[in-house]
């Protein structure tokens, strides 16, 4: 009897891990409407939750004129395997949408979160948010911006906040204005989002540049940059992780030695391994 008792007990606990990692997967949830795009957003999270949940956003990358969500739908479901809510979204693209555009998508995806936290059971202050590339870039300008109504747009649910507990920057550029001459592809791309170069439009490339919008109340960041990079140079996180740490923002970068853009083998595992174990210390209770 006492043995029939303990593999019964047994069972019961595998069942519950076996549960605890169910997850639901939802495509194509309309979260902004700016100028008839319908931006949609793909959700994934625990099956069962028994508290309200953290919650990241992802956002994809591709030089702000390519990319789609579907770029984080694998992490998503890792996210939410591990007690997450895991959204990734799609914003206005370049050229036909320039800066702020794509800000004011991603802030009202931050804000589609708190709006909506009643209903997947978010905790709407665990809100962490990861990038890559353009999408670091994006999730940077989020983590600093957080007070500043000039950014917010006008994407919905404007009682919500966006402010963001903390960011994970994969390769992003923090200053544009130094991304010509180091960049294999800048001088074709920013000028698409920013209506211009450097020269012309000077003044775009600093307000859209994480850069220079830094201050004590910045989310604390996790940089992850290789230094074989060949569209963002690594420069461009070690000015960011400098600015942070001067206005005494918890920081931290991972170089990778020998990686490029977009991580691969042993160097993707490392900064997923970094990426878990930062989220899970800011976001988790």
């Amino acid at each position: 009897m006492k043995n029939f008792l303990m593999i019964a007990v047994a069972v019961s606990s595998i069942a519950a891990e076996l549960n605890a990692g169910e997850i639901v997967f939802e495509e194509g949830i309309e979260y902004t409407n700016p100028d008839e795009q319908h931006l949609m957003l793909n959700l994934a999270r625990p099956k069962q939750l028994d508290s309200l949940a953290p919650a990241v956003l992802c956002i994809h990358g591709g030089g702000f004129r390519a990319g789609k969500r579907e770029r984080w739908d694998k992490l998503c479901r890792e996210l939410a395997e591990r007690g997450y809510v895991a959204v990734t979204v799609t914003y206005r693209l370049a050229p036909k949408y320039q800066f702020p555009a794509a800000v004011y998508d991603v802030k009202a995806g931050v804000r589609w979160l708190r709006a909506n936290a009643e209903k997947y059971k978010i905790d709407p202050d665990r809100i962490g948010v990861v990038g890559d590339s353009a999408g670091g870039h994006l999730v940077q300008f989020l983590g600093v911006t957080g007070g500043v109504a000039r950014f917010e747009g006008d994407g919905g649910n404007a009682d919500q906040s966006s402010r963001v507990s903390c960011v994970v920057n994969y390769y992003g550029p923090s200053d544009l204005t130094k991304s010509y001459g180091k960049s294999v592809d800048a001088a074709e791309v920013l000028p698409l989002w920013l209506g211009g170069d450097a020269t012309t439009h000077r003044q775009a490339h600093i307000l859209a540049s994480p850069l220079y919008w830094v201050t004590p109340e910045a989310a604390p960041s996790l940089l992850l940059h290789g230094t074989e990079d060949p569209y963002v140079n690594h420069e461009q996180a070690v000015w960011m992780h400098d600015k942070l740490k001067a206005a005494n923002v918890e920081v931290k970068l991972l170089t990778l030695q020998g990686a490029g853009h977009g991580f691969r083998d042993e160097h993707a595992k490392s900064a997923e391994a970094e990426l878990f174990e930062f989220f899970a210390r800011h976001l988790k209770p």
